[in-house]
Protein backbone atom coordinates (compact mmCIF):
# COMPACT_ATOMS: atom_id res chain seq x y z
CA UNK A 1 0.00 0.00 0.00
CA UNK A 2 1.37 3.09 -1.36
CA UNK A 3 1.48 5.94 1.54
CA UNK A 4 0.92 9.69 -0.09
CA UNK A 5 0.61 11.94 2.64
CA UNK A 6 -0.67 14.48 0.51
CA UNK A 7 -3.66 13.35 0.84
CA UNK A 8 -5.87 12.88 3.68
CA UNK A 9 -5.31 9.82 6.26
CA UNK A 10 -8.12 7.83 7.44
CA UNK A 11 -7.29 6.74 11.38
CA UNK A 12 -8.53 4.12 13.23
CA UNK A 13 -7.89 4.51 16.86
CA UNK A 14 -9.25 1.80 18.98
CA UNK A 15 -9.81 2.84 22.88
CA UNK A 16 -10.22 6.44 21.83
CA UNK A 17 -12.93 7.27 24.12
CA UNK A 18 -10.17 7.08 26.70
CA UNK A 19 -8.29 9.62 28.46
CA UNK A 20 -4.98 9.03 26.08
CA UNK A 21 -7.45 7.93 23.08
CA UNK A 22 -9.35 10.98 23.21
CA UNK A 23 -6.48 13.71 23.21
CA UNK A 24 -4.84 11.57 20.43
CA UNK A 25 -8.00 12.01 18.37
CA UNK A 26 -7.99 15.84 19.05
CA UNK A 27 -4.51 16.14 17.92
CA UNK A 28 -5.54 14.16 14.55
CA UNK A 29 -7.94 16.19 13.62
CA UNK A 30 -6.30 19.36 13.97
CA UNK A 31 -3.75 17.90 11.54
CA UNK A 32 -6.57 17.21 8.95
CA UNK A 33 -6.59 13.68 9.22
CA UNK A 34 -10.25 11.64 9.24
CA UNK A 35 -10.37 9.32 12.70
CA UNK A 36 -12.41 6.49 13.38
CA UNK A 37 -12.81 5.79 17.29
CA UNK A 38 -13.60 2.54 17.99
CA UNK A 39 -14.61 1.86 22.06
CA UNK A 40 -16.24 -0.20 24.29
CA UNK A 41 -16.80 2.24 26.84
CA UNK A 42 -15.37 -0.17 29.76
CA UNK A 43 -13.38 2.15 30.99
CA UNK A 44 -13.71 5.14 28.14
CA UNK A 45 -16.56 7.71 28.05
CA UNK A 46 -18.48 9.62 25.78
CA UNK A 47 -18.18 13.04 27.54
CA UNK A 48 -14.59 12.44 26.40
CA UNK A 49 -15.59 13.13 22.83
CA UNK A 50 -18.75 15.09 23.16
CA UNK A 51 -16.89 18.00 22.22
CA UNK A 52 -16.34 16.06 18.27
CA UNK A 53 -20.24 15.17 17.94
CA UNK A 54 -20.66 17.57 15.49
CA UNK A 55 -16.62 17.05 13.54
CA UNK A 56 -17.49 16.41 9.62
CA UNK A 57 -13.92 13.93 10.16
CA UNK A 58 -14.95 12.34 13.14
CA UNK A 59 -17.11 9.10 14.02
CA UNK A 60 -17.51 6.94 16.85
CA UNK A 61 -18.17 3.20 16.85
CA UNK A 62 -19.32 1.35 19.95
CA UNK A 63 -17.18 -2.37 19.78
CA UNK A 64 -15.07 -4.54 21.82
CA UNK A 65 -11.81 -5.02 20.11
CA UNK A 66 -11.62 -8.64 21.52
CA UNK A 67 -14.11 -9.50 17.93
CA UNK A 68 -12.81 -8.82 14.97
CA UNK A 69 -13.51 -5.18 13.12
CA UNK A 70 -13.84 -4.77 9.47
CA UNK A 71 -13.22 -0.93 7.84
CA UNK A 72 -11.01 0.96 5.45
CA UNK A 73 -7.80 3.01 7.04
CA UNK A 74 -4.58 3.92 6.62
CA UNK A 75 -3.62 3.71 10.09
CA UNK A 76 -4.09 2.06 13.34
CA UNK A 77 -3.40 3.25 17.10
CA UNK A 78 -4.05 0.35 19.13
CA UNK A 79 -4.71 2.01 22.51
CA UNK A 80 -7.75 -0.59 23.72
CA UNK A 81 -7.16 -1.94 27.35
CA UNK A 82 -7.94 -0.99 30.69
CA UNK A 83 -4.83 0.49 32.25
CA UNK A 84 -5.12 1.30 35.95
CA UNK A 85 -4.96 -1.27 38.44
CA UNK A 86 -8.55 -0.85 39.94
CA UNK A 87 -10.24 -1.50 36.34
CA UNK A 88 -7.53 -4.24 34.73
CA UNK A 89 -7.84 -6.57 37.96
CA UNK A 90 -11.80 -6.36 37.81
CA UNK A 91 -11.81 -8.35 35.20
CA UNK A 92 -8.57 -9.79 34.87
CA UNK A 93 -9.14 -12.77 32.38
CA UNK A 94 -10.77 -10.28 30.05
CA UNK A 95 -7.96 -7.70 30.57
CA UNK A 96 -5.33 -9.97 29.24
CA UNK A 97 -8.32 -10.92 26.07
CA UNK A 98 -8.48 -7.12 25.50
CA UNK A 99 -4.04 -6.69 25.05
CA UNK A 100 -3.93 -10.28 23.27
CA UNK A 101 -7.05 -11.30 21.30
CA UNK A 102 -7.38 -7.35 20.55
CA UNK A 103 -3.90 -7.18 19.11
CA UNK A 104 -4.28 -9.75 17.02
CA UNK A 105 -7.74 -8.70 15.40
CA UNK A 106 -5.96 -5.32 14.69
CA UNK A 107 -3.30 -6.70 13.36
CA UNK A 108 -5.03 -9.02 11.31
CA UNK A 109 -6.98 -5.82 9.86
CA UNK A 110 -3.83 -4.18 9.27
CA UNK A 111 -2.25 -7.06 7.26
CA UNK A 112 -5.33 -6.91 5.40
CA UNK A 113 -5.24 -3.20 4.20
CA UNK A 114 -1.31 -3.32 4.66
CA UNK A 115 -1.89 -0.28 7.26
CA UNK A 116 0.76 0.50 9.66
CA UNK A 117 0.06 0.02 12.90
CA UNK A 118 0.99 1.17 16.39
CA UNK A 119 0.70 -0.18 20.27
CA UNK A 120 0.56 1.36 23.15
CA UNK A 121 2.49 -0.79 25.31
CA UNK A 122 3.52 0.06 29.05
CA UNK A 123 6.63 0.53 31.01
CA UNK A 124 4.81 -2.93 33.12
CA UNK A 125 6.67 -4.70 30.48
CA UNK A 126 9.59 -4.65 32.57
CA UNK A 127 7.73 -5.17 35.88
CA UNK A 128 9.39 -3.94 39.13
CA UNK A 129 12.65 -3.46 37.67
CA UNK A 130 16.16 -4.89 38.88
CA UNK A 131 17.78 -2.53 36.22
CA UNK A 132 17.54 1.68 36.81
CA UNK A 133 16.76 3.70 34.66
CA UNK A 134 14.88 1.08 32.28
CA UNK A 135 16.47 0.89 28.67
CA UNK A 136 14.66 -1.09 25.69
CA UNK A 137 16.98 -3.43 25.99
CA UNK A 138 15.71 -4.71 29.18
CA UNK A 139 13.55 -7.89 29.54
CA UNK A 140 11.68 -7.28 32.57
CA UNK A 141 11.30 -8.53 35.80
CA UNK A 142 7.69 -9.85 35.98
CA UNK A 143 5.61 -12.11 38.11
CA UNK A 144 3.58 -14.20 35.53
CA UNK A 145 1.24 -14.89 37.96
CA UNK A 146 0.76 -12.11 40.21
CA UNK A 147 -2.41 -10.13 40.56
CA UNK A 148 -0.84 -7.03 38.01
CA UNK A 149 0.21 -10.17 35.44
CA UNK A 150 -3.04 -9.99 33.43
CA UNK A 151 -1.68 -6.45 32.21
CA UNK A 152 2.00 -6.91 32.29
CA UNK A 153 1.52 -10.18 30.31
CA UNK A 154 -0.47 -8.91 28.58
CA UNK A 155 0.88 -6.28 26.71
CA UNK A 156 4.13 -8.36 26.64
CA UNK A 157 2.20 -10.99 24.90
CA UNK A 158 0.91 -8.23 22.55
CA UNK A 159 4.18 -6.93 21.38
CA UNK A 160 5.43 -10.41 20.88
CA UNK A 161 2.35 -10.69 18.28
CA UNK A 162 3.52 -7.39 16.97
CA UNK A 163 6.85 -8.37 16.24
CA UNK A 164 5.95 -11.91 14.71
CA UNK A 165 3.36 -9.85 11.99
CA UNK A 166 6.26 -7.83 11.50
CA UNK A 167 8.80 -10.72 10.80
CA UNK A 168 6.33 -13.08 9.32
CA UNK A 169 4.18 -10.73 7.21
CA UNK A 170 6.55 -7.57 6.56
CA UNK A 171 3.75 -5.31 8.51
CA UNK A 172 4.51 -2.14 9.16
CA UNK A 173 4.70 -1.38 13.20
CA UNK A 174 5.67 1.05 15.94
CA UNK A 175 5.85 0.12 19.41
CA UNK A 176 5.86 2.60 22.10
CA UNK A 177 6.37 2.00 25.87
CA UNK A 178 4.26 4.69 27.82
CA UNK A 179 5.25 5.45 30.79
CA UNK A 180 3.16 7.23 33.78
CA UNK A 181 0.90 9.87 32.21
CA UNK A 182 -1.13 12.27 33.27
CA UNK A 183 -3.48 15.24 32.83
CA UNK A 184 -6.98 16.74 32.27
CA UNK A 185 -9.65 13.85 31.64
CA UNK A 186 -8.07 11.17 33.58
CA UNK A 187 -10.94 9.19 35.11
CA UNK A 188 -11.88 10.24 38.37
CA UNK A 189 -11.52 6.68 40.35
CA UNK A 190 -8.83 4.68 37.82
CA UNK A 191 -6.68 3.98 40.96
CA UNK A 192 -3.68 5.92 39.39
CA UNK A 193 -1.61 7.87 41.90
CA UNK A 194 -2.25 11.23 40.04
CA UNK A 195 -6.13 11.32 39.96
CA UNK A 196 -6.61 9.40 43.61
CA UNK A 197 -3.92 12.18 45.30
CA UNK A 198 -5.68 15.36 43.36
CA UNK A 199 -9.16 13.99 43.97
CA UNK A 200 -8.70 13.30 47.75
CA UNK A 201 -6.87 16.52 48.26
CA UNK A 202 -9.93 18.55 46.08
CA UNK A 203 -12.35 16.69 48.77
CA UNK A 204 -10.04 17.31 52.12
CA UNK A 205 -10.20 13.52 52.62
CA UNK A 206 -6.48 11.57 53.61
CA UNK A 207 -4.33 11.22 51.00
CA UNK A 208 -3.72 7.68 50.89
CA UNK A 209 0.13 6.24 50.23
CA UNK A 210 1.40 3.07 50.05
CA UNK A 211 4.35 1.58 51.61
CA UNK A 212 6.60 4.98 52.90
CA UNK A 213 5.78 6.88 49.66
CA UNK A 214 10.37 6.27 48.62
CA UNK A 215 8.83 4.50 45.34
CA UNK A 216 9.74 6.53 42.61
CA UNK A 217 7.66 6.95 39.68
CA UNK A 218 8.37 9.63 36.55
CA UNK A 219 5.15 11.26 34.87
CA UNK A 220 4.79 12.74 31.44
CA UNK A 221 2.10 15.33 30.66
CA UNK A 222 -0.40 14.00 28.25
CA UNK A 223 -0.18 16.35 25.18
CA UNK A 224 3.95 15.82 25.61
CA UNK A 225 2.90 11.83 25.37
CA UNK A 226 0.59 12.22 22.37
CA UNK A 227 3.52 13.99 20.46
CA UNK A 228 5.78 11.42 21.14
CA UNK A 229 3.06 8.38 19.59
CA UNK A 230 2.14 10.92 16.40
CA UNK A 231 5.95 11.50 16.08
CA UNK A 232 6.65 7.02 16.25
CA UNK A 233 4.21 6.85 13.63
CA UNK A 234 5.46 9.55 11.51
CA UNK A 235 9.20 7.31 11.50
CA UNK A 236 10.25 4.88 8.32
CA UNK A 237 9.21 1.57 8.32
CA UNK A 238 12.80 0.02 9.09
CA UNK A 239 11.60 2.07 12.90
CA UNK A 240 9.88 -0.44 14.76
CA UNK A 241 10.44 0.32 18.23
CA UNK A 242 10.09 -0.63 20.73
CA UNK A 243 10.91 3.04 22.27
CA UNK A 244 10.30 4.57 25.63
CA UNK A 245 8.16 7.17 25.67
CA UNK A 246 7.89 9.28 28.85
CA UNK A 247 9.21 11.32 31.15
CA UNK A 248 12.92 11.05 32.76
CA UNK A 249 12.50 13.30 35.64
CA UNK A 250 12.01 10.84 38.85
CA UNK A 251 9.65 11.74 41.62
CA UNK A 252 9.04 9.82 45.01
CA UNK A 253 5.06 9.13 45.53
CA UNK A 254 5.85 11.65 48.93
CA UNK A 255 6.95 14.30 46.51
CA UNK A 256 3.92 14.08 44.17
CA UNK A 257 1.42 13.96 47.54
CA UNK A 258 3.01 16.99 48.40
CA UNK A 259 3.20 18.75 45.47
CA UNK A 260 -0.47 18.09 44.66
CA UNK A 261 -0.95 19.58 48.53
CA UNK A 262 1.00 22.86 47.76
CA UNK A 263 -1.23 23.33 44.43
CA UNK A 264 -4.59 22.30 45.82
CA UNK A 265 -4.18 24.67 48.89
CA UNK A 266 -6.05 21.30 50.46
CA UNK A 267 -5.57 20.80 54.52
CA UNK A 268 -5.53 16.63 53.72
CA UNK A 269 -3.38 14.68 56.33
CA UNK A 270 -0.99 11.81 54.85
CA UNK A 271 -2.11 8.65 55.62
CA UNK A 272 0.00 5.82 54.98
CA UNK A 273 -1.23 2.21 53.79
CA UNK A 274 0.54 -1.26 53.19
CA UNK A 275 2.39 -1.67 49.59
CA UNK A 276 0.10 -3.97 47.03
CA UNK A 277 2.22 -7.03 45.73
CA UNK A 278 4.43 -6.56 42.80
CA UNK A 279 4.42 -2.75 43.26
CA UNK A 280 7.44 -1.46 41.19
CA UNK A 281 9.68 0.20 43.66
CA UNK A 282 11.24 2.47 40.78
CA UNK A 283 9.92 3.55 37.45
CA UNK A 284 11.75 5.87 35.42
CA UNK A 285 11.99 6.04 31.45
CA UNK A 286 15.54 5.75 29.37
CA UNK A 287 14.14 8.13 26.41
CA UNK A 288 17.32 8.04 24.61
CA UNK A 289 16.07 6.27 21.68
CA UNK A 290 13.03 9.04 21.75
CA UNK A 291 15.57 11.64 21.75
CA UNK A 292 17.98 10.27 18.82
CA UNK A 293 15.20 8.34 16.70
CA UNK A 294 12.34 11.12 16.92
CA UNK A 295 13.71 14.00 18.14
CA UNK A 296 11.44 13.92 20.87
CA UNK A 297 11.80 15.15 24.71
CA UNK A 298 9.10 15.63 27.28
CA UNK A 299 8.65 19.82 27.73
CA UNK A 300 5.59 20.03 30.24
CA UNK A 301 7.47 19.97 33.88
CA UNK A 302 4.99 18.51 36.54
CA UNK A 303 4.48 21.54 38.37
CA UNK A 304 2.97 23.47 35.55
CA UNK A 305 1.02 19.87 34.25
CA UNK A 306 -0.75 19.26 37.34
CA UNK A 307 -1.83 22.97 37.61
CA UNK A 308 -4.07 21.82 34.38
CA UNK A 309 -5.04 18.66 36.06
CA UNK A 310 -5.72 20.54 38.86
CA UNK A 311 -8.08 23.00 37.34
CA UNK A 312 -9.95 20.31 34.96
CA UNK A 313 -10.62 18.25 38.48
CA UNK A 314 -12.27 20.96 39.64
CA UNK A 315 -14.13 21.95 37.18
CA UNK A 316 -15.95 19.36 35.70
CA UNK A 317 -16.34 17.36 39.23
CA UNK A 318 -17.20 20.06 40.89
CA UNK A 319 -14.75 19.85 43.97
CA UNK A 320 -12.86 22.37 45.94
CA UNK A 321 -10.21 21.89 48.43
Amino acid sequence: MSRNYDSQRRVLVTGGAGFLGSHLIDRLLERGDEVVCVDNLFTGTKRNLYHLAAHPRFDFIRHDVTFPLYLEVDEIYNLACPASPIHYQHDPVQTTKTSVHGAINMLGLAKRLRARILQASTSEVYGDPNVHPQTEDYWGHVNPIGPRSCYDEGKRCAETLFFDYHRQHGLEIKVARIFNTYGPRMHPADGRVVSNFIMQALRGEPITIYGEGQQTRSFCYVDDLVDGLMRLMDTPPEVTGPINIGNPTEFTIRELAELVLKKTGSTSKLEFRPLPADDPRQRRPDITQATATLGWRPSVQLEAGLEKTIEYFARTHNVRA
